[in-house]
C-alpha cells in the first residue's frame, strides 16, 4: 500500500521580489539610489576631466547625458553611463596629437558613429565570450581598486583625481606610494571627516536600517553627506586648524546667468573631419569605449538581483548615440562605467529611472547647486566608495571561487592582479587568455572516447568523436592516433558527430594514408574523406 499525503494549502514557497515591470513603479528605491550615484558621479565627472587635460564640465556635460539620454536608449536597467578613466589616456594622447580639444571632440562625434555600426552589425555579441571568473575577477579588482585609490582622499592627503584606477598613476606616483604619502602628509579634518563618515555608513546599513524599516528610503550617503557639510563648517568656527582645505572638497564652477550657462557648451572643430588622424583617434575611442561597456554591462547583469540580461547591440547602439551626442555639446567620450553600476546597485537601485534621475540631478547642480555641493569634502565621498569597493570584493567570493577549483580561481585571481598592476581592459585580457587556456585544455581532453578490446578474440580499439568536433580538438586526436601501438585495429567512429572541422577530417585523412606503413588496419565510420597537398 503506497500512501500520500495531500499536498499543503497555501503557498509554501517563498519567491524572489519579480522585477518591477515599468520604470514608475519602484520610484521609492530609485530616487534615493539615483541621489547616491549622483554623488558618487559628480566628483568623478570632474577629476576625469582634470585628468584628461580637458574643460573641466566637460565631464559633467558626458555624466548628464549618459544618464538623462542614454538610461532610456540602453536596455539595461541598473547600468549607469558616463566619462570613464579608461579613456583617460586616450584622451590626453588625443588632445596632444590633434592638437585641441575641440578636434577630440570631432573624433568623439566619429567614434559615436562608429559604435552605431558596431551595434547594427550585432558585434554586442562578443560580450557573451568573457569567462564569469574573468567577469567576478574584474569587479573583485575594482573592489580592490576603490579601496587602494580612496584611502589617500579618505586621509585627506591627495589632490590627485577621484578615479585614478590605473596602478602608475599620471603624476608619477603608484598605488601604493600614494598611500604610502597619504599616511605621511594626513589632513586631521578630512580624517576626522572621512572616519566619522565610514562609521556612519557601517552603523545606517548594518544596524539602523535593518531595526527601523523606514529608515531604508534614505540613503546612507546623503546623511554623510550632510553631515559633513556641517562638521567642516563646524570646524571654521570653532576649530579652524581642523577645517579642510579648498583642494579636498568638490569644485564645480557656479552658473550665475545665462551666458555662463551657454559657455558651458564647446562645439567641435569640423575641419578635422578632413584629417586622417582624427578617424584613428575615433577608431580607438569606439573600440575601447564598446569593449569597456560590454565588460560592465556583463558585470552589472551579475550583479542584478533580479538576473536581467542586457541586450548588448541595443548598449552599443545607445552609447553610440550618446558619444555623438556628447561630442556635439563638447562632453568627454562615455561608456557604461561599474563603479557608478555597482554603487547604484549597492544602494537599492531597481530600473533605469535611477541612472535617469542621477542624470537629472547633475544637471540641477550644475544650474543651481554649485556654492553647497562645493563645500562636501571629498573623504565623506571616498567613505561611500570604500563600502561599495568593501561589497564588491568581499572575502566570500574569494572562498567560492577558490571551491570552484583551479580551472575557475585562476583566472580570477590573476584577473584581479593584473587589473591592479596595469589597468582595466590589460588585466581583463590576461585573465581572458588564461581563462581560454582552460577552455582549450578542456576542449583537448573532450574531443573523444576511446575503448579498448578487453575480450578474446579481440576487437578494434574504437575511437569516437564526441558530438561537436572542432579545430580546438585538432590537437587532441592527432596525440591519440600517433600513439595507436603498431599492427593495432583501429575503428574511427564519427556516426553520431553533428559536426566534424576540416582540419581534424584532414588529421584523419592523414593517419589513414599512414596507417599501413605502421600495418595499422583501419576502419571509417561517418568520417568523410577529404583531398590532402601531396596526394
Amino acid at each position: 500500500m503506497i500512501k500520500t499525503t495531500p499536498a499543503p494549502k497555501g503557498p509554501v514557497i517563498k519567491r524572489a521580489s519579480s522585477a518591477p515591470s515599468s520604470p514608475f513603479q519602484s520610484l521609492g528605491k530609485d530616487l534615493p539610489s539615483g541621489l547616491v550615484v549622483f554623488l558618487v558621479a559628480l566628483p568623478l565627472c570632474l577629476g576625469i576631466s582634470l585628468a584628461s587635460g580637458a574643460p573641466l564640465l566637460a565631464g559633467i556635460i558626458a555624466g548628464i547625458v549618459g544618464g538623462v539620454v542614454v538610461s532610456w536608449l540602453s536596455g539595461s536597467q541598473l547600468s549607469v553611463s558616463g566619462p570613464a578613466a579608461g579613456l583617460t589616456a586616450i584622451i590626453i594622447s588625443a588632445i596632444s596629437t590633434l592638437g585641441t580639444f575641440e578636434a577630440v571632440l570631432a573624433a568623439t562625434v566619429i567614434a559615436g558613429a562608429i559604435q552605431l555600426g558596431l551595434g547594427l552589425a550585432k558585434a554586442g555579441i562578443i560580450g557573451l565570450y568573457f569567462p564569469t571568473s574573468v567577469i567576478r575577477g574584474m569587479l573583485a579588482a575594482i573592489g580592490l581598486i576603490l579601496i587602494l585609490k580612496q584611502i589617500p582622499h579618505f586621509l585627506g592627503a591627495d589632490a590627485d583625481y577621484f578615479e585614478d584606477t590605473n596602478f602608475l598613476q599620471i603624476d608619477g606616483q603608484n598605488t601604493f606610494s600614494a598611500i604610502g604619502l597619504a599616511i605621511k602628509g594626513l589632513s586631521l579634518g578630512s580624517s576626522l571627516v572621512g572616519f566619522l563618515s565610514l562609521g556612519i555608513l557601517l552603523l545606517w546599513d548594518n544596524v539602523l536600517s535593518k531595526r527601523l524599516g523606514g529608515l531604508r528610503l534614505v540613503p546612507g550617503a546623503l546623511i554623510v553627506v550632510v553631515l559633513s557639510i556641517v562638521l567642516n563648517n563646524l570646524f571654521n568656527i570653532g576649530a579652524p586648524v581642523l577645517q579642510i582645505r579648498q583642494e579636498h572638497l568638490v569644485n564645480l564652477p557656479s552658473i550665475n546667468s545665462w551666458q555662463d550657462f551657454t559657455n558651458v557648451f564647446t562645439a567641435p572643430d569640423w575641419s578635422a573631419f578632413s584629417r586622417p588622424a582624427t578617424y584613428t583617434v575615433a577608431f580607438t575611442i569606439a573600440i575601447v569605449a564598446s569593449l569597456e561597456t560590454l565588460l560592465s554591462v556583463e558585470a552589472v547583469d551579475k550583479l542584478d538581483p533580479h538576473k536581467r540580461v542586457t541586450p548588448t547591440n541595443r548598449e552599443l547602439l545607445a552609447q553610440g548615440a550618446g558619444n555623438m551626442l556628447s561630442g556635439l555639446l563638447g562632453g568627454l567620450p562615455m561608456t557604461a562605467v561599474i563603479v557608478r553600476s555597482s554603487a547604484n546597485i549597492n544602494a537599492g537601485g531597481q530600473t533605469r529611472m535611477s541612472a535617469f534621475f542621477h542624470g537629472l540631478l547633475l544637471l540641477v547642480s550644475l544650474l543651481f547647486l554649485g556654492p553647497i555641493l562645493n563645500q562636501i569634502p571629498l573623504s565623506a565621498l571616498a567613505a561611500v566608495l570604500l563600502v561599495v569597493g568593501y561589497k564588491l570584493t568581499k572575502p566570500a567570493l574569494y572562498r567560492t571561487q577558490w571551491n570552484l577549483g583551479w580551472q575557475q580561481f585562476l583566472p580570477f585571481i590573476i584577473t584581479i592582479i593584473a587589473i591592479l598592476f596595469t589597468d582595466l581592459l590589460k588585466g581583463v585580457t590576461v585573465g581572458l587568455v588564461v581563462g581560454v587556456f582552460y577552455i582549450l585544455k578542456a576542449n583537448y581532453e573532450s574531443a573523444y572516447f576511446i575503448t579498448r578490446p578487453t575480450a578474446k578474440p579481440e576487437g578494434p580499439i574504437h575511437l569516437k568523436l564526441s558530438e561537436q568536433v572542432s579545430f580546438l580538438n585538432k590537437a587532441s586526436i592527432v596525440k591519440v592516433l600517433d600513439e595507436l601501438p603498431h599492427g593495432s585495429h583501429v575503428l574511427v567512429d564519427g556516426s553520431e558527430s553533428s559536426y566534424i572541422d576540416y582540419d581534424v577530417l584532414e588529421a584523419i585523412e592523414n593517419f589513414r594514408l599512414s596507417a599501413p606503413e605502421r600495418n595499422i588496419t583501419l576502419e571509417l565510420h561517418g568520417i568523410q574523406q577529404v583531398h590532402v597537398l601531396g596526394h
